[in-house]
């Protein structure tokens, strides 16, 4: 009798696992962002902007939720309810949800700094954000955990493209830095991540992360076993890292990182970080509800072994197209990279069908082909602009050595298989959207001319830098090109300003333009002194009486007319 009672009681406990674990199973991953032509950061920028002036007590903090409201800056959870809420995952199962996972691995040092205590009462009164991030996080998560336990690393990095970028896989912020992990060009490239016309590795969810993790990596190294030093200088850089020790150490002043003169972002950067971490420990302890996330594998890499056009390999792998470039928003137009890489980041779910599908198609047929006959006055740019490919592509596929044609020739011709329009999260899609979006006064189309900087085009109608990077998906100090075309906001009434010769030279200061003297410094060139104070190389030869191709010298005093009111843009 006793026994019979034992097996249904075991009973009725295993069915109640069971109904327990299928109430935890996540959401197949959904895309819900809404803008996904984000040129910037928004809403890991609004996360920073709750960092606590110095200068005032965190309770008057603008811009914080429940500012006045009691929680433990650990976020450690005393309710009664906190067990059934996030039970402890058993030894034989393991985590269900990827979240205890992630918990199970916390291993950076807490602080209950008041910063961190304004970054978590931010989250608290902000749940709608909380669950945009997890479901954008959702399909790359679980890939980025298993890539954190490889190495060892604490699985609070996992949380780091939140701060970051929300993880945002298209963000690009105003100081140049794109994907979830938010890399600038040259660090991307130092950790071998390709950037030309097809392809950005920045962007590329696995070759970010990897790349993401060396870095970090190297940098618990250099700064023997720190990780808040680490994350530090992941953001500002090691060298203002190291120099903020050593100016401690010189004074008698401890050197953890909460004793560090940094920028003032990076001094919000790593409290933004802990306050994460610390609300997805206990979420119910700041009264907030974590979407569930499955602690099982959903993305894969497929070897493709060439270039293949995106809307075809959407089809193959029984995915939309939008979805397709979600998983792989490394890649820029409607195809894959022709120099690669070839692989293709795909649900697990589809990679059968896909690799079957591909198996019956040669790799001359993963791209439609167009022969172009030349007409008179045509050029390789001007054709590969039509086509949307890359002159060097034209060059390959013809075995043409210069750049002269001939009209009346034909070129064979790489093409999209549907309407350009359609591949609406390629880079030239995204950028439309972005120009497209409906702001105050009225547009004008300017097409950027031989010599244009973004400064001197903002002058001209008179708008500031910033705005105008920011309506052409743009960070300040990107590079412009003839021919490409700027959306520009005017207020109604507002005339642009006609320049001429006489408007960039010094006899022309007005109230904001000052006289400066730069001292040029060790590899510094003439480009980089002009992007730095938003000016034109030209200028700075005409107002030193530079030649064509002269080089500067270290400790060369160079003459420059700035306006005051544009130099806090460029920095």
């Amino acid at each position: 009798m006793g026994n019979r009672k034992t097996r249904r009681l075991l009973l009725l406990l295993s069915l109640f696992g069971t109904l327990t674990a299928c109430n935890q199973q996540a959401l197949r991953p959904t895309y819900p962002d809404p803008s996904p032509a984000a040129s910037a950061t928004d809403e890991a920028e609004a996360l920073a902007a709750t960092d606590p002036d110095p200068a005032q007590p965190v309770d008057e903090q603008p811009g914080v939720a429940g500012a006045n409201s009691s929680v433990d800056a650990r976020g450690q959870a005393t309710c009664g309810e906190c067990a059934e809420v996030n039970p402890e995952p058993t030894a034989d199962t393991g985590p269900q949800d990827l979240w205890d996972r992630i918990r199970a691995g916390y291993a950076l040092p807490r602080d209950s700094h008041s910063a961190v205590v304004a970054h978590e009462r931010w989250l608290k009164g902000n749940q709608a954000y909380l669950n945009r991030v997890t479901e954008r996080a959702r399909p790359y998560l679980y890939y980025i955990v298993e890539k954190i336990e490889a190495r060892d690393m604490p699985l609070e990095l996992a949380l780091l493209p939140v701060v970051e970028s929300a993880y945002q896989p298209f963000a690009y912020s105003h100081g140049r830095a794109a994907g979830i992990w938010q890399f600038v060009p040259g660090t991307g490239r130092h950790y071998g991540l390709k950037q030309n016309w097809w392809y950005d590795g920045r962007r590329d969810i696995a070759a970010s992360t990897d790349a993401a993790l060396e870095y970090l990596a190297s940098l618990h190294d250099r700064f023997n076993g720190d990780w808040l030093h680490a994350i530090a200088a992941y953001n500002c850089g090691e060298g203002n890292v190291a120099k903020a020790i050593r100016r401690n150490r010189r004074a008698g002043k401890p050197t953890s990182f909460w004793h560090l003169k940094l920028p003032r972002e990076t001094r919000s950067y790593v409290p933004r970080l802990i306050a994460v971490a610390n609300t997805i420990g206990t979420p119910e302890a700041y009264r907030l509800s974590l979407p569930s996330v499955a602690n099982e594998p959903y993305l894969g890499p497929v070897d493709v072994n060439s270039q293949i056009d995106m809307a075809l390999a959407a089809d193959l792998a029984g995915v939309s197209l939008e979805e397709l470039y979600r998983l792989n928003p490394g890649f820029n137009r409607w195809a894959t990279d022709p120099a690669g890489p070839h692989t293709l980041l795909l649900p697990l779910e589809k990679h059968e069908a896909f690799v079957k599908g591909l198996e019956s198609l040669p790799p001359e047929k993963r791209i439609q082909w167009e022969r172009h006959r030349i007409r008179s006055g045509e050029t390789l740019s001007r054709i590969a602009l039509r086509y949307h490919t890359t002159v060097d592509v034209l060059k390959q596929i013809n075995g043409i050595r210069g750049s002269r044609i001939r009209a009346g020739h034909s070129l064979i011709v790489p093409v999209a298989t549907k309407s350009i329009k359609e591949y609406s999260l390629s880079a030239d899609s995204r950028l439309r959207a972005v120009q497209a979006q409906r702001r105050r006064g009225s547009r004008t189309t300017y097409v950027v001319r031989p010599g244009d900087s973004l400064w001197h085009i903002a002058r001209r109608y008179r708008v500031s830098t910033k705005q105008l990077a920011r309506w052409n998906g743009m960070a300040p100090r990107d590079t412009l090109h003839p021919g490409q075309k700027l959306a520009i906001w005017q207020k109604p009434g507002l005339k642009k300003t006609v320049l001429t010769a006489q408007t960039s030279s010094p006899a022309v200061t007005g109230e904001t333009r000052r006289r400066i003297r730069y001292t040029v410094k060790h590899g510094e060139s003439l480009w980089r002194i002009s992007r730095r104070f938003n000016v034109s190389v030209g200028s700075l030869r005409k107002w030193n009486g530079l030649k064509k191709g002269q080089y500067l010298q270290p400790g060369q005093r160079l003459k420059l007319y700035v306006d005051i009111t544009r130099q806090a843009e460029s920095t």
